[in-house]
């Protein structure tokens, strides 16, 4: 049984995350029907503070680095975790980019004029209040906090405790442009807690708040999952894979996968697993193994033959993402066998085909059924910045509502507005 001083911690966690959904849905109420302009306000003014405060960011981060000096943390943690003078800027831009992309907020969906005379509008509208968990990388905070603004919604973050003092700033920046512009200060709120309880008692928020998404390991997704009352949207992990076509342009190939696997290891969009066609394994992997230096090369029998510094792979690496410099190789017959296997052991969030032959690609396109699909592309353009979206809250694994990267739009729902005359129903 739980001793008295627990129970008062735990009463004290719902009522701290109570009161801060509270001050949400009140703001939501007036975010709802803010102009856009005021809305654009609130994001350059918060972009310029980024800018202005980066160096009190900059050491804020330094803490959190630093908190996690020697605690086993892996690379890729560390560099998701990690801010520099660029990242802050590329913050700040984002802020601005979102800012200049159409308000979705009213946005027509729909017009329809019935015989008898009622005018029928679906009309796009914010969702209420958001709760984004996201693990210990600022940037999604920033991120996710613009998304929400922008389209209406008022988010209540909680970011992984290791970037509690990175995310402290962050959104005093979000705060001072939402003040700027006349608008509530809680529409952008952080959980200002290491307490664990914290999540489970947003999880549990159902009468403050509209939806959850995480954004992180699949740990945290499948607690998302299972503990949640309030509706989620969930991004799972990211074990993407890079078809090789017999028909690829090898060189093309090799530095699509290079940078496919190596530009950030860390991030969701890395390939983490490649397939290869045995038609040209044997004259790809000893090149593509030249140019993946740095990179632990884990493969099937075939795929260790043609190279020995490929490492066997066991059954498991099919199906991890490792967010670090190890990819694992397995050589198929064809496009069939490729496509078997991408299904098998895709996790729905990114795969690509490198081919010339723009049939076998349509094929490859058509039959995997993942959030996003490429060509002759790297699975790192995977990005809602990339697609025109000016940022993203997550990608979205699953199939209703929201898929792929989530940005504005997908941040929306609609309501029917029927106007009549004085009709009545038979």
């Amino acid at each position: 049984m739980a001793s008295s001083s627990s129970a008062v911690a735990v009463n004290q966690t719902q009522d701290y995350v109570d009161h801060l959904g509270q001050q949400a849905s009140a703001a939501a109420k007036q975010l709802a029907v803010a102009t856009t302009e005021q809305k654009n306000q609130a994001l350059e003014v918060a972009a310029s503070f980024l800018e202005e405060r980066a160096g009190e960011l900059l050491s804020a981060n330094a803490l959190d680095v630093n908190g996690v000096a020697g605690s086993g943390k892996s690379d890729a943690f560390i560099d998701r975790l990690t801010l520099t003078a660029e990242r802050v800027a590329d913050m700040a831009q984002a802020l601005r980019n979102i800012a200049s992309l159409p308000d979705p907020v009213g946005r027509l969906l729909m017009e329809n004029e019935r015989p008898n005379g009622l005018h029928i509008r679906r009309i796009a509208t914010p969702i209420g209040v958001v709760g984004m968990i996201y693990e210990s990388r600022p940037n999604v905070g920033a991120d996710a906090g613009a998304l929400c603004l922008k389209s209406g919604n008022a988010v209540i973050l909680r970011g992984g405790s290791e970037s509690l003092n990175s995310t402290r700033v962050i959104v005093s920046c979000l705060v001072d442009g939402l003040r700027d512009a006349g608008l509530p200060e809680a529409c952008v709120q952080f959980i200002d807690t290491t307490d664990r309880d914290a999540v489970a008692h947003l999880l549990r928020c159902t009468q403050y708040v509209d939806l959850v998404i995480p954004r992180g390991g699949r740990g945290l997704v499948e607690l998302v999952r299972d503990e949640a009352r309030v509706p989620t949207l969930l991004h799972l992990d990211g074990n993407c894979h890079t078809y090789v076509h017999a028909a690829a342009d090898i060189e093309k190939a090799i530095e699509i996968i290079r940078n496919a696997k190596l530009r950030r290891p860390g991030i969701c969009g890395a390939t983490e697993s490649l397939v290869v066609d045995e038609a040209i394994s044997a004259d790809l992997l000893p090149k593509l193994v030249d140019r993946l230096e740095g990179c632990e090369v884990r493969g099937d029998a075939t795929a260790v033959e043609c190279d020995d510094r490929i490492k066997p792979a066991t059954d498991s690496d099919w199906d991890t993402e490792y967010l670090e410099e190890i990819v694992s190789v397995k050589v198929v017959s064809g496009l069939e066998q490729a496509i078997a296997f991408v299904d098998a052991h895709s996790s729905g969030h990114t795969d690509a085909i490198l081919t010339e032959d723009t049939a076998a690609a349509r094929a490859f396109m058509q039959a995997i059924d993942s959030a996003v699909v490429m060509h002759n592309a790297s699975t790192q353009f995977s990005d809602g910045g990339e697609f025109g979206m000016g940022a993203e809250i997550g990608i979205a694994t699953g199939k209703l509502h929201a898929r792929g990267p989530v940005g504005l739009e997908q941040l929306t729902s609609f309501k029917y507005e029927v106007h009549g005359s004085g009709q009545i129903r038979a």
